[in-house]
């Protein structure tokens, strides 16, 4: 801390010497060591608590990142986990609907062999699957080749338009 040197302790020694005296010289020397002994362990002390404190700083900070951290990822568990509920559930939906569909298609099918007189009942229950999956309209003119014909295009440099 202070840069004192040789010929500063013996000038301060000899300014001691003559003001206290060869005889109470030794006793203020134990007396002034006690003091700079107490002063240094405080100073010691205070410097370790100040270190301490800037590492316990250090360890909330840290602390406090890694609790947004895990916030983050359990939003973004919460987030997946509502995502495969909504996707099951999608799922479900799709697989009643199929099935509501099957049946229906099954019950068509059932009806058509019922009310048709020995016609080739297997070619026809194909083709009006094919239709249904196709998209196509039912009845006359609405055959599988009405869905795939696309409409007329218009283009915007046409004068006539």
């Amino acid at each position: 801390m202070f840069d004192i040197g040789f010929w500063e302790i013996l000038i301060i020694l000899l300014v001691a010497l003559l003001v206290v005296g060869p005889d109470r010289l030794p006793g203020l020397a134990r007396e002034v060591g006690l003091w700079v002994r107490k002063l240094r362990s405080f100073a010691t002390s205070v410097r370790s608590d100040i270190e301490q404190e800037f590492q316990t700083e250090e360890l909330r900070k840290l602390l406090n990142e890694q609790n947004r951290e895990i916030d983050q990822l359990k939003n973004l568990m919460k987030d997946t986990e509502d995502a495969l509920r909504s996707t099951e559930e999608n799922l479900q939906s799709e697989m009643k609907e199929t099935s509501y569909l099957v049946k229906s298609i099954e019950n068509e099918v059932k009806g058509e062999t019922e009310s048709s007189a020995g016609g080739d009942f297997e070619s026809e229950a194909a083709e009006h699957v094919k239709r249904r999956q196709a998209g196509a309209p039912e009845g006359p003119g609405g055959g599988p080749d009405a869905a795939e014909t696309p409409p007329a295009r218009k283009d915007r440099d046409d004068p006539q338009t």
